[in-house]
């Protein structure tokens, strides 16, 4: 089933310069999709436009097979999580516990149930012991596992992360990482779609997208897209350390097959 179906979608701010242009793509049920593209690459106005942030697009958007409109988009919404990119624009509670919970009431699930699920999910995400904490009290990359959690209490079918690892260091952008191939673990009919700077975490998706000037540049599995290291150069994004190896290693003459997704793989295949 496709999740998301995006068919000859451009975009204009000013109705002269295009900030997406003819673009079309496929999110199928259960997948994790990553969109990269430097600054100015067109990601963002896409995330808005999925979001139903954004009107007076040319083309077509589906979510879950029904055309994202004005009048679709509440109950849409019902069945997407959003993290977003400043985990402090997020928190509406006085607390991690309140925090998670806001979601729950506005769903309206019963508070006799909602300690369990509040449990359930805190646990998920590594924060059960900070339920009680303040929110200001919580380093960036927790507070983004609080995010998580709260997305993830309302069980959605899709999660987009917009630019959610953006503010962290390289500790919060692995454990975020690392939650979110927990969740795929967890609920494989689960779908991901993040929009990231971040070509480590986009090494680990099912599937990339790369965009370039509005435009999609490159499509495919990680192994795929980014063994075009001197194209994705030129367009002003690095390579994953992993990708950036195996170049350096077909160089010196060593041949490394597809399906290696991580330096462990690798390390057991060159010990053979």
């Amino acid at each position: 089933m496709k999740i998301i179906s995006v068919n000859n979608l451009s975009f204009s701010y000013d109705g002269e310069h295009p900030a997406i242009k003819d673009v079309s793509f496929d999110v199928e049920e259960g997948s994790y999709v990553a969109i990269i593209g430097h600054n100015g690459s067109g990601k963002s106005t896409l995330a808005k436009i999925l979001m139903g942030l954004l009107n007076g697009y040319e083309g077509e958007v589906k979510l879950f097979d029904t055309v994202l409109s004005n009048q679709s988009i509440t109950a849409l919404r019902k069945r997407i999580g959003i993290v977003f990119q400043n985990p402090d624009n997020q928190f509406v509670g006085s607390t991690v516990a309140d925090d998670i919970a806001f979601g729950l009431e506005n769903h309206e699930v019963p508070h006799e149930e909602m300690e369990g699920i509040i449990h359930q999910y805190a646990s998920e995400v590594g924060m059960i012991d900070f339920l009680d904490h303040e929110p200001e009290s919580l380093s960036g990359g927790q507070k983004q596992r609080v995010a998580i959690a709260g997305v993830l209490a309302m069980k959605p079918d899709l999660v987009i992360f917009d630019e959610a690892t953006a503010m962290l260091d390289p500790k919060g952008k692995r454990e975020i990482a690392d939650i979110i191939l927990k969740m795929k673990q967890e609920n494989p009919k689960l779908t991901i779609l993040s929009i990231t700077h971040d070509v480590e975490e986009a090494n680990r998706a099912d599937e990339v997208l790369v965009l370039n000037d509005g435009q999609l540049f490159l499509s495919g599995k990680p192994s795929e897209v980014f063994a075009h290291g001197k194209e994705l150069r030129e367009i002003q994004l690095d390579s994953p350390f992993l990708a950036m190896l195996i170049e350096a290693l077909k160089k010196q003459g060593i041949d490394v097959p597809q399906g290696i997704n991580d330096v462990e793989k690798l390390e057991e295949y060159l010990c053979r």
